[in-house]
């Protein structure tokens, strides 16, 4: 029922937002150049990887080594809005269609994480990641790794159709107020480099 209820809506929202999708496609591609997509390998469900897409948000822009510049230096002002809009994410919808992800979930992380999670975290790939989920409503990236994780781990435990509709409806308030976009002094999430009781076990 979960997976038909995904194509079913990823497919109506696709048709539905196909003019928001070209115009956001064609002011990336002027405000911030070619590739317009970002591709990134992610976990998946079980943690066998798969390409996310999104609507690229940052420059190439390198310093004088020819290394990237911060996040912070890349993210442009229109990249920002696309973030707090989550238009940027709208290209996820055919991720959903093909099965690398649904609708609600965990969401995708980076692949160098798997080997910092605890046994309690790795517990958040046992369901496939998702576009929104009850960490995204419930905070965002203005709270901790930790926290996060938790909520993960809940709705793994908890997971029905109808807490899905919920997350999905709150999802679209917080969308509307953009809350929680930001961590602290961060524009998005910094860098996790394991929970501090995991920390002895890394990179042993």
């Amino acid at each position: 029922m979960k997976r038909l209820f995904d194509v079913t809506v990823a497919l109506l929202l696709l048709i539905l937002t196909s003019p928001i999708i070209i115009i956001v496609y064609l002011l990336v591609s002027l405000k911030l150049g070619t590739p317009v997509l970002f591709k990134q390998q992610r976990p998946g469900l079980h943690g066998v990887p798969f390409y996310l897409y999104k609507f690229r948000t940052m420059t190439d822009e390198r310093d004088a080594s020819g290394e990237l510049l911060s996040d912070q230096l890349r993210l442009t002002p229109f990249g920002m809005w696309l973030r707090k809009t989550s238009l940027d994410e709208l290209p996820q919808l055919f991720n959903v269609i093909r099965g690398d992800i649904s609708l609600v979930g965990p969401r995708p992380l980076l692949m160098d994480y798997l080997r910092l999670y605890t046994e309690e975290q790795a517990k958040r790939h046992q369901v496939r990641p998702g576009i929104t989920g009850w960490a995204q409503v419930n905070g965002r990236n203005a709270v901790s790794w930790e926290d996060r994780f938790l909520r993960d781990v809940w709705y793994v435990e908890n997971q029905s159709f109808l807490l899905d509709l919920k997350i999905l409806f709150m999802t679209i308030k917080k969308v509307v107020t953009s809350d929680g976009v930001s961590n602290g002094a961060h524009l998005t999430m910094p860098v996790f480099e394991g929970s501090a009781r995991n920390q002895e076990g890394v990179g042993s």
